[in-house]
């Protein structure tokens, strides 16, 4: 699974999650409100905490599709 400072991150751009609801790793993140401006943010602010760079070719909406798929490309670019 992710660490716990992910999910914080996450839920912070996800406004159709309840505080205690679980976040399934399949889970839709533009079904739970991820939209193209907070994608953009959410990919700043994961880069600037992890010390990474998403290359180009993780730019795809699929890297951002769900908590699992992200959580693997960013892990990837450590």
């Amino acid at each position: 699974m992710w660490d716990a400072q992910f999910e914080d991150i996450l839920r912070g751009f996800l406004p159709f999650i309840e505080p205690d609801e679980e976040l399934g790793a399949d889970a839709s993140l533009r079904d739970l409100g991820l939209d193209s401006l907070g994608t953009v943010e959410l990919l700043a602010l994961l880069e600037g905490t992890y010390g990474v760079r998403f290359v180009d070719d993780a730019l795809t909406m699929e890297t951002f599709a769900t908590p699992a798929t992200l959580w693997k490309t960013l892990t990837q670019m450590t």
